[in-house]
């Protein structure tokens, strides 16, 4: 089976990231990448380690002629892309944050501004290792954003069994690589402006990807307002670490969830007793891993590690399209150890 794919975006870190994936991919072909700076010539020209695609503007992108689209582009732009795929009969995952809140309202409370495109809502959110029969055969799903995967994979399990205690904050102290902040030159991500340095950011309860995390926790019985969630930018180019300190009702039952939730999962791993989840474990990789550790006889710290434009956000695209389109989990990923960006 041959499916032909676009990239909206594709010259973004994740678009990047993205294209380099599925050049690789057994049953695909790259018809198309959208660029509004650089239609008419292709994205190798963007990154000499790129495959070899055309750029056009996504006004001129030939819906007609793929059957699948990647949508790598900011929130407001990407859910009229996404209605408008479908109405041609296009599969479409979106990596933007237009479809990943299931209420409107909500949306535009986080995001300020009214949603784009309702009508669509809600969508599956694609973390396969958490929700993966909800995503089988879908025509659209809303691919997680990286701090929010980060963290659902260390939460979900543990609030799936009733094991986060009621009442009281779970904090998430958080570090990402500057390449999470876009590919656009700001001056807070110039080398002279971050190297030597480190900074916490969006601190306590405004960063964006809360909405989504207490959105899906919710789903799974735990009352919204408890995270704190304070993201650190990082002087590297890449990954997350998510250190989460969880008050739990049962320190054996919760570090057996975690392990029982991922075995098996070929791109998910909870890590034996005394080792701790490094971004060494899962840079330039679609893995993410998981360490825990007893902090009080009712505290477990979680550590979750990923590479933010893998797992966090591309290689999960894959693993969303896999799923949608009929193919192996992970199929294009288990070969692909190294990534155009930051290489």
């Amino acid at each position: 089976m041959q499916v032909n794919v676009g990239v909206y975006g594709a010259t973004g870190y994740t678009g990047l990231e993205l294209a380099a994936i599925l050049a690789r991919h057994p049953g695909v072909h790259i018809r198309f990448g959208t660029s509004e700076s650089m239609a008419g010539q292709t994205l190798r020209q963007s990154h000499p380690l790129a495959p070899d695609v055309p750029l056009v503007r996504a006004q001129d992108a030939p819906l007609g002629e793929v059957d699948a689209v990647f949508l790598c582009l900011p929130h407001t732009s990407s859910a009229p892309l996404a209605a408008q795929a479908l109405e041609y009969g296009v599969k479409v995952v979106d990596l933007s944050a237009d479809l990943r809140i299931d209420d409107a309202a909500v949306y535009e409370q986080w995001y300020k501004v009214a949603h784009p495109a309702p009508d669509l809502l809600p969508v599956p959110y694609g973390i396969p290792e958490l929700w993966r029969d909800t995503l089988v055969g879908r025509s659209l799903i809303a691919n997680p954003g990286c701090y929010a995967t980060s963290m659902l994979l260390g939460l979900v399990p543990l609030a799936r069994r009733g094991l986060i205690a009621e009442g009281g904050p779970i904090i998430v102290d958080a570090k990402s690589g500057v390449s999470g902040a876009g590919r656009s030159p700001k001056q807070h991500t110039l080398f002279a402006e971050l190297h030597g340095n480190f900074y916490p950011y969006s601190i306590g309860r405004s960063h964006r990807h809360l909405a989504e995390v207490e959105q899906q926790l919710a789903k799974e019985g735990v009352e919204q307002g408890r995270l704190i969630f304070s993201p650190h930018l990082l002087p590297v180019d890449r990954g997350i670490i998510s250190t989460m300190y969880v008050p739990v009702t049962d320190m054996d039952a919760a570090r057996q969830a975690l392990a029982e939730q991922y075995e098996g999962e070929p791109l998910v791993e909870v890590l034996s007793e005394g080792e701790m989840a490094t971004l060494a474990h899962v840079n330039r990789t679609p893995r993410a891993v998981i360490s825990t550790t007893a902090a009080t006889a009712d505290t477990l710290i979680v550590v979750s590690a990923l590479d933010n434009l893998q797992k966090g956000a591309a290689s999960q695209a894959v693993q969303n399209f896999n799923l949608m389109a009929g193919f192996n989990e992970t199929a294009g990923l288990l070969a692909v150890e190294t990534a155009v960006s930051g290489s």
